[in-house]
């Protein structure tokens, strides 16, 4: 793990043996590297762990010491959990190993996985509602769950009145207009507040499958924060590291570093003027041939290339039919753009041609009614917040039939979805030229920094003349463009290994091994099954933050999502998954998940729960 190298192996080690159903033979805490008596009570560990192997059985003694030291982050210790711990059920060990997949008794290797793709047995609309769930929240749940949020609300305004701290007071301030809207001010500072050391946590390592965060407190209840000096070593559930790429060491790790040192960090100036170079007419070629296009443009960040080439593909007298899910970068460059915005309700295929329907036949009530210049349907590949999968076959018919332009932005599901790893078009076999605007980000499954658009060569030549983000923003440094080269060569088997493959075979393993077994637990989660993006709907605003920190102290690290990024019903921690994720990892994982949910009442699901181990 780069800069942790004294403790290189602990953490490996620390997962828990499991079958193909997670159930658990033997475990080992985690370790992060600063527990006090760490080193004795690892020696004393593996004396146990012997004669645990001997005796076949494992001492009331021993399982009180292990849930002491999973709770013994300094940064957590004011944090308390129901009683309880891991219910661990004896099982026969699997062997496993990500180049080889699940070993059966026989010794044969598991060929009933199927690649990240559409079957193609039922049509496109009936595997959309098999493979997608979007489960009701049960009734007491919604009511407690406004009940606590406009509770805290009621204590926030009581608070803002009576007990007001000198850091919420602004200096020199006097005879000023308000800089920020009042309810947001509020929001932030007595709502937010109480669960801020949920977010914006640093980590100190790189965000492969584990990560080390550093150990902060807060004195003030939440209005500042202090580091302990002390790091937690944790699971990393959260970056969207899809397929592993984001590591100091390997081959692209090397490359990067060799660009760095022949040609420096920056060019300091924009693709228009002195920032041109061959890496970035590769790697433009490289990403159209990934893609199935004809030409292609890269930028410096993922959330501009939305942001910044939206206005310039659109204007005033443009309709843009958009999904009511879409990312805060395409809803940003539509306001930029000027164009006429009408929402379409999330993957609705009956509501989106309404929509587009009603434009075709009413025109531009601007216009006086005249047809809009152009109508551009604006979707996403996977929803970052839902983990859903756009109907791709359904829309590019609808578009066809209405004449309309499609902008399909990939950010997440290129490089982690499909049998080739090219996205959504490449998952449902579609022809790429059907798609008229394709979008992606190298900051998720390439490990890197940037986006991209492709299409025609008429599209891409219109782009590099028009697009601000293109003319003005600094083009991407070399070490970044040579990440991108380097990770976008091995998926598409261009360096001569399977790796590429492999990688994307074992993250599509891990989605649906990792669904199953949540659906198993009793959790509701959201989205496709082959969506790498997985939510698990906590609901209460509260439980955000107890879910979180329950999971730091048991070493997994991952995100919350509640109001304002999410409707006030539906908070919910997001899990990211890698294919650098083990098998080990992530049954270690949902054994902590089963039991903080059984602690927390998260097991809200009504569906029925498959008896039958999952196999992996």
């Amino acid at each position: 793990m780069g800069n942790l190298d004294d403790d290189s192996a602990g953490f490996e080690q620390s997962y828990v043996h499991s079958n193909g159903n997670g159930c658990v033979k033997s475990s080992t805490p985690i370790s992060n590297g600063h527990i006090p008596n760490h080193t004795t009570f690892v020696e004393q560990r593996q004396k146990s762990d012997e004669q645990q192997q001997q005796n076949g059985e494992e001492t009331e003694e021993q399982l009180l010491r292990l849930k002491e030291l999973k709770f013994s982050a300094p940064a957590y210790t004011e944090i308390r959990t129901r009683s309880g711990g891991l219910n661990f059920k004896n099982a026969e060990e699997g062997s496993y190993h990500p180049a080889n997949g699940h070993v059966e008794k026989s010794g044969k290797r598991s060929d009933k996985f199927k690649p990240s793709q559409a079957d193609g047995i039922l049509s496109a609309e009936q595997e959309h509602y098999q493979k997608t769930s979007f489960e009701d929240v049960p009734l007491h749940t919604a009511c407690l769950t406004y009940l606590g949020f406009y509770l805290l609300m009621i204590l926030g305004y009581i608070n803002q009145l009576l007990f007001v701290p000198k850091v919420a007071t602004e200096k020199a301030r006097d005879g000023y207009v308000t800089l920020y809207d009042a309810f947001e001010s509020f929001y932030s500072r007595y709502v937010y507040r109480r669960v801020r050391d949920c977010w914006n946590r640093p980590i100190c390592s790189v965000p492969g499958d584990e990560l080390i965060l550093k150990d902060r407190v807060t004195d003030d209840y939440g209005w500042s924060f202090r580091f302990t000096g002390t790091e937690t070593r944790c699971l990393n559930l959260g970056s969207y590291n899809y397929l592993g790429f984001a590591s100091a060491t390997g081959r692209c790790a090397d490359e990067s570093e060799q660009s760095a040192r022949e040609k420096g960090l920056a060019y300091c100036s924009s693709r228009c003027e002195l920032g041109n170079t061959q890496l970035h007419i590769d790697l433009e070629r490289l990403t159209a041939r990934y893609c199935g296009v004809e030409d292609a443009i890269v930028f410096g960040m993922g959330f501009a290339t939305n942001a910044l080439n939206l206005p310039a593909l659109l204007g005033p007298k443009c309709l843009v039919v958009s999904d009511e899910k879409n990312h805060a970068s395409i809803i940003l460059g539509l306001r930029l753009s000027g164009a006429t915005t009408k929402v379409f309700k999330h993957n609705s295929l009956k509501d989106l041609e309404r929509v587009l329907r009603n434009g075709v036949c009413y025109g531009n009530p601007k216009d006086g009614g005249k047809p809009y210049k152009k109508i551009l349907i604006c979707v996403e590949g996977i929803f970052s917040m839902e983990g859903s999968i756009v109907r791709l076959p359904e829309i590019i018919a609808l578009k066809k039939k209405y004449k309309a332009y499609l902008y399909l932005d990939e950010a997440h599901s290129v490089g982690s979805m499909g049998p080739n790893g090219r996205g959504v078009v490449d998952y449902f076999k579609a022809d790429p030229k059907d798609v008229d605007i394709l979008m992606g980000t190298f900051t998720k499954s390439f490990g890197s920094a940037g986006g991209y658009i492709a299409g025609t060569k008429k599209l891409i030549d219109y782009l590099r003349a028009n697009s601000h983000a293109h003319c003005y923003a600094g083009s991407i440094s070399p070490p970044i463009v040579q990440q991108i080269y380097t990770s976008m060569s091995i998926i598409m088997g261009e360096d001569g290994t399977n790796t590429g493959r492999n990688k994307i075979q074992q993250l599509a393993r891990n989605t649906r091994y990792f669904r199953r077994r949540l659906a198993q637990i009793g959790v509701i989660t959201y989205g496709h099954e082959d969506s790498p993006v997985v939510p698990m709907l906590v609901y209460l605003f509260s439980k955000i933050g107890a879910v979180i920190r329950t999971l730091t102290t048991r070493h997994i690290a991952v995100v919350g999502a509640g109001f304002p990024a999410t409707p006030i019903m539906e908070g919910r921690i997001r899990f990211c998954l890698s294919a650098a994720h083990t098998k080990e990892q992530l049954d270690y994982a949902l054994d902590v998940i089963d039991d903080v949910s059984e602690n927390l009442g998260l097991k809200y699901s009504r569906k029925p729960r498959d008896p039958n181990p999952i196999e992996y």
